[in-house]
């Protein structure tokens, strides 16, 4: 009985399907002034302290530090050092950090913080690892090295790996036999439904490291893809302006302002304290206008960019909640009294939406 199988009649008959990669995600950009700053506070905090055992007041100081500089609840302070901690700036304990944290920190340019980003994340990463608890599971290495063996993921075949445990594993890389018995299982057990959000953590992670492309929904090496795809790569990888996108986000948020009083999300009408700009038709196949028009893009909270992005939802023409087949009556339940309203959707807004509606029905119909 191969390893797949073993582990199959261990989950089967208690329907457990919960044990899959888990990737806290309270920063989206390791870029911004919040992850920098949480960041620094916990490398002083620890060298400060660095003598002193871990212990649970040790750990509601250094969320009090952290207060100070960005005043969110305490439950998103918490999430925000256990995703330091997963991502391996910050160890278990809060005795240490990589070596390279600090440096991360005072980096003058994004590009040196996309390298050191991913020497951190590749070398001290582990899904498994906690503020109290260590962990040597290394999933973002498993990944890559799989990647090493087949050339390129492809988007199921991902969301797949993170139903992998690595632990007990055999080898170092899943093997093709086995990767596409994930897959089925994947499907099978609801789990890309159902794990929408700790799916696009994972996507967002992969997309800003070093090295790493994807091409639609494949990853590739950017090596392989270079000579997979030549001069068009430059067309179909192209990247973000980030003060072009400052501006569209800040036209985003000025609208809000104009018709709520303040940046919200559009849909359940609650200020975050993180908001998306989420494009409608998606970046990467938008032209220099429609990439940083306004029109197309909606302010949305995470859980709904997440929804959006992968085309579990969207809306009709005057606002209704469009479901994609893919995704869970439950979810459906809770949402389906949400709806855009008028003040918002605009003409160009609303061909911006046919376009992602046809997105939708597009991937629903190869499901």
């Amino acid at each position: 009985m191969n390893y797949f199988k073993k582990i199959l009649k261990r989950i089967m008959p208690q329907q457990n399907y919960e044990e899959y990669w888990k990737l806290t995600n309270a920063f989206t950009d390791y870029n911004g002034g919040k992850f920098l700053d949480t960041l620094a506070v916990c490398i002083k905090f620890i060298d400060d302290y660095q003598t002193e055992e871990y212990s649970d007041e040790k750990y509601s100081r250094l969320q009090d530090e952290i207060y100070k500089v960005n005043p969110i609840n305490h439950i998103s302070i918490r999430k925000s050092i256990n995703q330091l901690v997963k991502m391996g700036f910050v160890n278990s304990f809060l005795v240490s950090y990589h070596p390279q944290a600090k440096e991360y920190v005072e980096a003058r340019t994004n590009k040196k913080r996309e390298t050191l980003l991913s020497k951190i994340v590749y070398s001290n990463s582990s899904f498994n690892r906690a503020v109290n608890n260590e962990s040597s599971i290394k999933q973002i290495n498993f990944l890559i090295q799989s990647l090493i063996e087949k050339g390129k993921l492809s988007k199921e075949e991902i969301i797949a790996l993170m139903l992998v445990d690595i632990e007990g594993y055999p080898n170092s890389f899943i093997t093709e036999f086995e990767h596409q018995e994930y897959v089925k299982e994947a499907n099978d057990i609801g789990f890309i439904k159902r794990k929408y959000n700790q799916i696009a953590y994972l996507y967002n992670l992969l997309g800003k490291l070093d090295d790493l492309v994807f091409i639609g929904e494949d990853l590739y090496f950017k090596e392989d893809a270079e000579q997979i795809f030549g001069e068009d790569l430059k067309a179909i990888t192209k990247r973000r302006d980030p003060y072009l996108h400052r501006l569209y986000k800040n036209q985003l948020q000025e609208e809000c302002e104009e018709i709520y009083g303040n940046p919200m999300c559009v849909l359940e009408h609650l200020s975050y304290p993180v908001l998306i700009a989420s494009h409608i038709k998606p970046f990467i196949e938008s032209d220099e206008i429609e990439a940083y028009d306004p029109n197309n893009g909606l302010l949305l909270s995470r859980t709904i960019d997440s929804l959006f992005d992968l085309k579990y939802i969207s809306f009709t023409d005057d606002g209704t909640m469009l479901f994609s087949n893919r995704i869970s009556e439950d979810v459906k339940d809770f949402w389906k009294d949400y709806k855009l309203e008028d003040t918002i959707l605009n003409e160009k807004r609303k061909d911006y939406l046919a376009y992602h509606r046809n997105l939708m029905t597009t991937i629903d119909a190869r499901a």
